[in-house]
């Protein structure tokens, strides 16, 4: 199973270090450029639940909690 991956890989690197540069640039941009923002959206939303969830509540005491 892996070796298959590891060879499809290597024929996609090999396609892709073939191109012209300006081609290269713009599939790099086009597949990492939703796959980022992908994340970043993911991570910024498992950031807003732990601090909600580590947030003292309304009416509550900061110095009741601990």
């Amino acid at each position: 199973m892996f070796d298959g991956l590891a060879t499809w890989w290597d024929n996609a690197e090999l396609w892709l270090a073939q191109r012209w540069f300006p081609l290269q640039f713009l599939l790099v941009i086009v597949v990492l450029a939703p796959l980022c923002v992908g994340a970043a959206w993911l991570i910024d939303r498992i950031v807003d639940r732990v601090a909600a969830w580590l947030r003292p509540g309304r009416g509550e005491d900061v110095s009741s909690r601990s």
